[in-house]
């Protein structure tokens, strides 16, 4: 269940960013060429009117989708089955033995 809710949260967070990327800053709604926007089956009106409110909506969804996957998570942490990995460190190795190494023999010239 909280994987279908990551991914669910990831495309409308693409689909958010998207529709966001689109819009004019000054709100004439989409930027991209003229100021027809998709050309002339919308007024540049209607036009922002629709991207303001998928924004408005795609917000929602995602304000909504986060939420539920706080209330889903919001004991992962504290029961005794905890996935966190710093909680408890891997126990140490004993350290190898080093390997006797043979004496250096001095160099005479």
């Amino acid at each position: 269940m909280t994987t279908l809710l990551l991914i669910l949260t990831v495309l409308v967070a693409l689909a958010l960013i998207g529709i966001i990327l689109i819009q004019r800053s000054e709100g004439g709604g989409l930027g991209v060429g003229s100021s027809q926007g998709l050309g002339s089956f919308m007024s540049g009106r209607g036009t922002a009117t629709l991207l303001t409110r998928g924004t408005a909506v795609l917000a929602a969804i995602f304000m909504i989708l986060c939420l539920c996957l706080a209330v889903l998570n919001r004991g992962a942490s504290s029961g005794g089955n905890t996935r966190d990995i710093l909680a408890h460190p891997p126990a140490s190795q004993p350290a190898a033995p080093a390997a006797p190494t043979a004496p250096s023999q001095p160099q005479h010239p």
